[in-house]
């Protein structure tokens, strides 16, 4: 059986390419990726350095994995929504985005994602808001801490929906400069 190890490592969403670097570096030092759990536990196996290429997704779309996999990629597993590959370098080049079209296609399911998440914090942050003021009890602190906890989280999201539409929008006038 070949040597394992395991490492747990979070990364947030609007840092995807942080994370499939810091994977293919492990992939270049000998240990590539044989599963992924959440939250952030990677497992990796021995390997020979450079054997592998990790790439990474948003993508819900089952017959992509097998589209994938009939190109000769190997799925790995799965996080939520993010899908992870992994392919032998002697095969050639692997990469998931063909154009630009389809890496702001991958960046508008991330900003979707993180416009739902941030509402659905926001909601909840001002409701528990509403009702810590309008009692006068110890559940009061709680629902104060879980309003704050919200609100907290919600700037976070806030802040990596920017992060994302930043990114996206410098795409776009890449695509429009290269028309």
């Amino acid at each position: 059986m070949a040597e394992r190890k395991t490492i747990w490592r979070l990364f947030f969403v609007w840092n995807y390419e942080k994370e499939e670097r810091w994977l293919n570096e492990m992939a270049m030092s000998g240990w590539v990726l044989v599963r992924v759990t959440w939250p952030g536990r990677f497992t990796f196996e021995a390997c020979e350095p450079g054997e592998y290429i990790i790439r990474t997704e948003m993508n819900n779309n089952e017959s992509y994995v097998s589209f994938l996999e009939e190109t000769g990629a190997e799925y790995i597993g799965r996080c939520l929504q993010w899908v992870y590959f992994r392919k032998k370098s002697a095969l050639g080049p692997f990469d998931l985005f063909s154009d630009m079209d389809s890496r702001i296609a991958h960046l508008k399911r991330i900003e979707t994602l993180l416009r739902i998440m941030s509402i659905m914090l926001l909601v909840s942050g001002l409701m528990n808001m509403f009702i810590a003021g309008t009692n006068n009890s110890s559940y009061d602190i709680f629902n104060a801490f879980v309003s704050a906890s919200n609100l907290l989280v919600c700037a976070l999201m806030m802040y990596g929906l920017g992060r994302i539409q930043g990114k996206k929008e410098d795409l776009e006038r890449d695509r429009l400069l290269h028309e």
